[in-house]
C-alpha cells in the first residue's frame, strides 16, 4: 500500500470514529474524542508493522462501539471489560495511559490531568 493510501485511510477511520462518538453520552464523547485526537497524533511516525496493529485495533474499535451504539435500549453497553491477560501485555506509559482515562471516566468533573502532545 502507497503511503497516500495510507493515510487516506487512517483518515477515514479517524473521522469515523469521531463521527460515531457523536452518538455517545456527552462526557463520554468528549473524553473519547479527546482520547482518539491524541493517540493518533502520537501514533503519526511509528514504523510500518506498529501501523498496522494501530489500524487493526482502531478497526475494531469501530466496529465494537458500532455495534453497541446501533442496539437501541434503555442502558445500552458502551465498553467492554479488559483481561488481566490483555492488561498485562501493556508497556507502562501504555498502563498509565489506562489508568488516566479510567480515572477521567470515573471523575470526569476532576480533570484528567491530560496534556495534548
Amino acid at each position: 500500500m502507497s503511503t497516500k493510501e495510507h493515510v487516506s485511510r487512517v483518515r477515514l477511520l479517524y473521522k469515523a470514529i469521531l463521527r460515531l462518538h457523536r452518538s455517545l453520552p456527552l462526557e463520554m464523547r468528549a473524553i473519547g474524542d479527546q482520547y482518539v485526537k491524541d493517540e493518533f497524533r502520537r501514533h503519526k511516525q511509528v514504523n510500518p508493522a506498529e501501523a498496522y496493529v494501530f489500524m487493526q485495533e482502531w478497526t475494531k474499535y469501530y466496529l465494537t462501539l458500532g455495534k453497541q451504539i446501533s442496539v437501541r435500549s434503555k442502558e445500552p453497553l458502551i465498553g467492554s471489560h479488559l483481561s488481566e491477560d490483555f492488561v498485562n501485555h501493556f508497556n507502562d506509559d501504555q498502563a498509565e495511559q489506562l489508568l488516566e482515562l479510567h480515572n477521567a471516566i470515573k471523575n470526569p468533573g476532576e480533570g484528567s490531568g491530560n496534556s495534548a502532545s
